[in-house]
């Protein structure tokens, strides 16, 4: 009883739809069959639209003056580096940077410090800076403005210990940031912001995100020599990043 219950609905929807089927457009004697009917757009219609300005020669002369400012000055083979090459950079001892670069900013980010680097670190900091320190910022402060670098390469040892080995600054593979610059003027502080509510939780982003595009990274939680600075470097090893 219940199939043929079903089958009955299922003959009378047919029979409503073949009813409705028959409800069409009327046909247009003045279009055949498979061509297109374009309705023009009225002249009011164009006249009120918005188009964009054209640039005046000042503006594309300007423009195109920056852009070879830009690849001018670009390191590393990136625009978004923006330094001054050096070559090698020689240290005492084993001190020294081969490659090296002294950068000024980072996709517009400026470095409060122009800063000896080698190019494997340089775009290292940009990978952060793009993906890491620009989307944890955001708009707060009217986005990022500078970085505070409170070290680059310095021929010496780790932590200045006596006896220690090289840091990895004494071969211009590591780079310490105290403090993210806004647009605003205020400044994120990694000592100040790190436990704060205000700031912590992107602090931390940022910390995080720094762990792969460098080898070791070092925050206010790897020791109270790191309370008021990250430390990136590029060093690898065969465990992968180390990030504490």
């Amino acid at each position: 009883m219940k199939l043929l219950a079903s089958f009955a609905v299922l003959l009378l929807a047919t029979s409503v739809a073949a009813q409705n089927s028959e409800v069409r457009p009327i046909a247009r004697d003045d279009v055949a069959a498979g061509d297109w009917f374009i309705v023009p757009p009225s002249v009011q219609a164009l006249a009120q639209s918005q188009r964009p300005e054209r640039r005046t020669p000042a503006v594309r002369a300007a423009a195109q003056e920056q852009s070879e400012q830009l690849a001018a000055g670009s390191v590393c083979g990136d625009i978004a580096l923006q330094g001054e090459r050096l070559g090698s950079h020689s240290g005492p001892g084993a001190c020294g940077v081969e490659d090296a670069v002294r950068l000024r900013s980072v996709s517009g980010v400026t470095l409060s410090t122009s800063s000896i680097m080698d190019c494997t670190t340089a775009r290292a900091l940009r990978t952060w800076v793009d993906g890491g320190l620009l989307p944890a910022v955001g708009n707060e402060g009217g986005g990022v403005d500078s970085l505070r670098v409170v070290a680059h390469y310095a021929c010496r040892t780790r932590n200045n210990r006596a006896g220690a080995r090289l840091s990895e600054h004494a071969s211009g593979r590591a780079i310490d940031i105290a403090g993210i610059g806004l647009r605003n003027g205020q400044e994120i502080t990694v000592l100040t912001g790190w436990d704060s509510i205000d700031d912590g939780q992107q602090l931390r982003r940022m910390w995080q995100s720094a762990c792969g595009p460098f080898g070791t990274v070092l925050g206010p939680e790897a020791n109270a020599l790191h309370a008021d600075h990250f430390h990136f470097d590029t060093a690898r090893y065969r465990s992968g990043s180390y990030c504490r």
